[in-house]
């Protein structure tokens, strides 16, 4: 399950065994879709010095390009994902906003610290590229990606966006972009930091798209298939509804 799912995972897994009270054992993870991805590829992946090598039912990713990758290489027919879900974007800041940002232009400013998704894991940095891009061009994409990254004021993530909030509150970076999901989920865990919208045209919203599959060869073919009916089910959607995320109405 791609990794900004992971506040609404617990409580979705819930309702989904007692609607499936038979099916027990699930084992899940939310990690960036870009790397349960290049798992699902390379047949496993190694975590801790043990090497996990689980083949999963069910896939989902925040990039389209990702079930063509799946497609292409045999892992699903051809047309066989399904859109489920939408988010939006928005600048997570450090509280009381002292650095002065009130726009993704704000973010080209020298003095201004950026926690940034690294796009060689993370489906969520082409979006926030694309911001950027929307915002002020491929100037503000060179700016934020190359050039301030070579100044040491963008700075990466390691693993995952889910670092940004930590980042925030250590005043170790003044802004970064993240789904207002995790924005919403932070606050609610009573992480201190102010917001600040791209606004409308620039969030992404538009853009934001969940697809989910079922893997041609899923060792549980029937569960990953009551998993699909269910994801796309009202119940499911008010779930992530209530986690600040867009329902996907058929």
């Amino acid at each position: 399950m791609a990794g900004n799912q992971f506040m609404a995972m617990e409580e979705i897994i819930s309702a989904f065994q007692k609607e499936y009270p038979d099916i027990k054992n699930i084992f899940y993870e939310t990690l960036p879709p870009g790397l349960e991805l290049k798992q699902i590829l390379s047949g496993g992946a190694v975590f801790g010095g043990k090497t996990l090598d689980i083949y999963p039912d069910i896939y989902t990713s925040v990039n389209e390009k990702a079930m063509k990758m799946l497609e292409q290489s045999g892992h699903i027919d051809k047309g066989d994902y399904h859109l489920y879900l939408h988010n939006r974007l928005t600048l997570m800041v450090v509280k009381e906003n002292p650095a002065g940002i009130h726009s993704v232009m704000d973010l080209a400013r020298d003095d201004v610290r950026i926690s940034q998704p690294d796009p060689e894991n993370e489906d969520i940095a082409f979006l926030i590229m694309d911001m950027y891009r929307r915002a002020g061009g491929d100037r503000l994409v060179r700016r934020i990606m190359e050039e301030k990254r070579a100044e040491g004021t963008t700075i990466f993530t390691v693993v995952h966006h889910r670092e940004t909030p930590l980042r925030i509150v250590k005043k170790t970076v003044d802004a970064g972009p993240v789904w207002v999901t995790e924005a919403i989920h932070a606050r609610s865990s009573g992480i201190e930091f102010d917001v600040v919208e791209p606004g409308e045209g620039i969030d992404q919203r538009d853009r934001t798209n969940y697809y989910i599959c079922k893997l041609k060869n899923a060792p549980h073919p029937d569960n990953a298939g009551m998993f699909l009916d269910f994801i796309t089910s009202p119940s499911a959607q008010k779930i992530y509804r209530n986690y600040g995320f867009l329902p996907h109405i058929i």
